[in-house]
């Protein structure tokens, strides 16, 4: 279901279209507890029902992003800005509420799907084509992924002997061939040293100009400043603030 397009509700004039949206949106999951048991427990554990706990991870969450927006999600570890992400792509299911998008969103995140049997080149060629590239355009993409994510060295080598780091820049290097209508990050600049995060970041303000919208999750404020024009603030899965990147930032650091 596609969130609607807007209507300014005071003026009357039509404003960009809303690109994705979250309505009274609430997400519970069950998370089993670790319990301590001696041996004789242990030897018997098989027998007992395992204890399990209810998170309600977002609760009544309700915004949206129109197009061209670029917006950064902030707040502690365990506010629930990753599922709030997974839920806006599809991977998690609401318990109630709705996660509405105009199209298909684009997960980029550290742990992005690559095939860690298969060489970076394969990698690259499946990515490219998974994202509607023509045969005729797939070698320009492996020489440009190849260069921006600085593996020239080692694009023949399978993925699992990769590190974390050439993982996440060949991940973010395949993703941002093309501008999506809808793209979400999560914490994929965690990683590489100061150069290629200058640069990733520089990719994503030139992406910006041809993508839909961006809903960013962050814990580094500093790109958020860099790349976005509005932030939420979430807190135990609510919104406690969203507006402006300065405002939501300073109110946040005055709370820390």
């Amino acid at each position: 279901m596609a969130p609607d397009t807007a209507l300014d509700a005071d003026t009357g004039s039509r404003r960009a279209p809303v690109m994705l949206a979250a309505k009274d949106l609430h997400v519970m999951y069950e998370v089993y507890s670790e319990q301590r048991l001696n041996a004789k427990e242990l030897a018997a554990r098989r027998f007992r029902k395992r204890i399990t706990t209810e998170v309600h991870a977002i609760r009544g969450v309700t915004f949206g992003v129109r197009q061209g927006e670029a917006v950064g999600v902030i707040g502690r570890n365990g506010s629930g800005k990753s599922t709030l992400l997974r839920t806006v792509a599809g991977l998690q299911t609401p318990t109630s509420g709705a996660a509405l998008v105009k199209s298909q969103p684009r997960l980029l995140g550290v742990g992005a799907t690559l095939q860690p049997k298969l060489s970076g080149y394969r990698n690259i060629v499946l990515g490219s084509l998974a994202m509607g590239l023509r045969m005729s355009e797939v070698e320009q993409a492996i020489d440009e992924v190849i260069d921006f994510a600085e593996l020239r060295d080692s694009i023949d080598r399978p993925l699992r002997t990769y590190s974390s780091g050439m993982r996440a820049r060949l991940a973010f290097g395949i993703a941002t061939l093309r501008a999506p209508d809808i793209m979400l990050i999560d914490e994929a600049l965690a990683v590489g040293d100061k150069q290629f995060k200058k640069k990733s970041l520089s990719r994503l303000r030139a992406m910006q100009a041809e993508a839909g919208c961006l809903l960013m999750v962050t814990h580094n404020l500093n790109e958020i400043r860099q790349t976005c024009d509005r932030a939420i603030w979430l807190d135990s899965g609510k919104i406690l603030m969203d507006g402006s990147v300065e405002n939501v930032l300073d109110a946040y650091a005055e709370d820390e």
